[in-house]
Parts: structure tokens; sequence; C-alpha cells
């Protein structure tokens, strides 16, 4: 019973401690002298060191080794003959794969009187990003981190390798010429955006989920191919405080900005140009909400080889079914609801730990009847309400 105690400890502990964009695991890469101050190109540079020396991960990662050569995919997606949309489905299917993951997120511009700049933020994982569903209108993404930690052995001072700790990270959903956004209107609110097909012609919306597949946010974006760039940016988002942020933040409400993919040769990046905003009421956008900083972020996924993912693997053959009920019990309420609201408070447990426990528990998942199907749906229930 102790193995199972231990890894429920390990993850809820990393679930606390990741955010993305929906998440992100503070990890530290041991190939970098953390003896030195990370230094960000548009840091203050008139303001203390000590004050804004990067915050973030503090657990060291087992060596990595990167892919230098671009694998099928990329090539694919360069392939002559293609159609604006094929190329597009390319692009999408280009960003699976196994990951070495860097997150850096710098506010440039501060609105605050008086002045008073936020420290930048570093992290640093190891993900895997595989399809869940693949259609000709219909991509699903989802990634997993596989993480293996190093300790210093009390013995001989040497680093050892401990078991490694899997998590269900975020996911990312791509629609052709979607007609029906869930958008996020602030205070944990998702409204429904109905659009014309004639105004989403050529676009693929993005939807992201949760670490426990409740909506985070959506948009919609062209892809645009040139020689051997690729990449898709969002029209404006309104998104949720990340978890880098919302244990540490509470003088704004939402981040309003743009999300770019771009694909590259050994991997993909994601770029994003935030406000975080102070909302007046929920949902209007037209009112004067006062911005509190302009942030940049960007995430590079760089593809590695020779790392051990079969205990994420092992953990999604096992979970799949779970899973699999979570995410069309979520899809049934946003789709049968005008707004969707998340509560606050009146349960005892997050919405994630309680699912991460039923996806922990292999005599629940292994045979999902109808009693346990209507027990994971009756949960998801008790932290919304439908309007």
């Amino acid at each position: 019973m102790a193995r199972p105690i231990r890894i429920m400890f390990h993850l809820f502990s990393l679930i606390l401690i990741i955010g993305f964009n929906a998440g992100h695991l503070l990890a530290k890469n041991d190939q970098v002298d953390n003896t030195k101050k990370n230094q960000f190109t548009f840091s203050w540079q008139f303001d203390g060191a000590d004050s804004l020396r990067p915050r973030g991960g503090s657990t060291l990662g087992q060596d990595v080794t990167l892919e230098t050569e671009p694998d099928e995919k990329w090539f694919a997606l360069h392939e002559g003959g293609l159609t604006k949309k094929e190329q597009d489905r390319r692009a999408i299917l280009a960003m699976q794969g196994q990951y070495r993951v860097s997150f850096d997120f710098i506010e440039t511009i501060n609105f605050k009187n008086p002045h008073m700049p936020s420290r930048p933020y570093q992290s640093w994982g190891t993900e895997y990003v595989f399809p869940v569903t693949v259609t000709e209108d219909f991509i699903s993404l989802q990634h997993i981190m596989v993480m293996y930690f190093k300790n210093i052995n009390g013995d001989d001072g040497k680093f050892n390798i401990e078991q490694p700790m899997v998590l269900k990270h975020w996911r990312q959903d791509w629609k052709f010429q979607d007609t029906t956004l869930n958008v996020f209107s602030g205070f944990n609110t998702w409204t429904r955006e109905k659009k014309s097909s004639k105004s989403v012609t050529g676009q693929w919306s993005q939807a992201v989920y949760q670490v426990d597949d409740s909506p985070r946010y959506q948009s919609l974006g062209f892809w645009v191919h040139k020689s051997n760039y690729s990449a898709w940016k969002s029209e404006e988002t309104w998104r949720p405080l990340p978890r880098r942020e919302f244990s540490v933040r509470n003088d704004y409400d939402v981040l309003v900005g743009f999300n770019e993919h771009i694909i590259t040769p050994n991997g993909w990046v994601q770029q994003e140009e935030n406000l975080k905003v102070k909302l007046l009421s929920p949902g209007q956008r037209k009112e004067p909400n006062a911005v509190v900083a302009k942030e940049l972020g960007i995430a590079r996924y760089e593809r590695i080889k020779e790392h051990d993912w079969s205990a994420g693997e092992n953990y999604w053959k096992e979970t799949n079914e779970f899973w699999s009920v979570v995410r069309s019990t979520w899809t049934s309420i946003l789709e049968e609801n005008d707004t969707v609201t998340m509560k606050k408070d009146g349960y005892s447990d997050p919405l994630f730990q309680v699912m991460f426990t039923f996806a922990t528990d292999s005599n629940f998942t292994k045979k999902l009847n109808s009693d346990k199907r209507t027990k994971i749906r009756k949960k998801i229930f008790e932290y919304v309400k439908k309007k």
C-alpha cells in the first residue's frame, strides 16, 4: 500500500506546482548552472537583481538527449501538392511527439502605480504529446508528463534517479471551421459564442482544457504556411489565470491576448502576448477594465530521444476509458448550456484532485460499468453551475 500512497502524494504535489498555460511542471534542467541568475533580454535593468530573480523550478530532472534531425511529420508537412486544409492538418499533427519543454514568462510593461514589476517565471519538463482523436475536421492532442527526478544519495552524495512521476497534463482540440465556441468570460464562467459559417471560412479553432478536462479557453485563427514556416495565430482570447499565477497573484482576473503556435524542424514553439486585466464584472469586454501589466511568454517544445516514456504509455492505456467518460461529460455540459460557471466553494477537494484519485484507483478504472460512469458524471456536476 505504501507505493500507491507515495504516488498520490507526489501526484498532488506536482499538480499544485504546475500551470500551462494549462500547467507547467516546476522542474530544473540540471544541465544549467543554477548558481548563476538566469537573465531575460527584457529584464528591468535598474531594479535589484534579487527582487527580480526568476521564480519557478527547483527540482532536478534527468539529463535528456535532443533529437537533431527532423522527423517524418516535418517532411510530410512540406510535401508538394497539398491543399491548404491538408497542410493545416499536418501542421497540427506535427505537434505530436516526445519533448523537453521550457517555459519562460516575463512582464515587459507595468501599469501599476507605484511601479512594481513582477518576478519572471521559468520552468522545465518532459512531455509526451499524442493524438486522442484524428478525423478530417477534428484533431485532439493529449499532453502527458513523464518526469524522472534526481535526488542526492545520503550515503555517497551521488545522484540517483527516482521512479518516474506521471501526470496527465493539458489537452488541445482543433476543429475546422468551428461555428460554436465556449469562450472564457471571467469569474470562472464560460459562455457559448455562435459564429456564422462565412466568418470562420478556412479557420481552425483551438480549445484548451485543464488537467481534469474542464474548459480553459477557446479561440479561432488561421494557419499560415510560407516555404519552411507554418504558424497559427489566435484571435484575441480571454483566458483564466494560469496555475503559475493562481497561487501568487490576486490583482487581476483574466489574461487577454494572442496565442501563436509555430512548427519547427525539431518540434514547435508556443508564443503568448498577454494583458493582465482586472475585470469590473463578468463577461463585460467593452467596459473600461484596468490593465495591470503586459506579459510575453514562450514555450519551446524540443524533440528528444532515448527517454523512457513507458510509464506514461501504461498510464494512458489503463486510464483512457476513464478519461473518455470525463471528456464526454464535459462535452455534454458545454453543448447543452449557454453559460457554464465553475463553483468556487461547496466542495471539500478540488475537481482535479477528485478526478486524479479516481484515475489512480485501478479497481475503479478497470471495469467502468454504468454505476461507475454515473458516479463520474455526478461528481463533475457537483462543481458546475449551469444556466
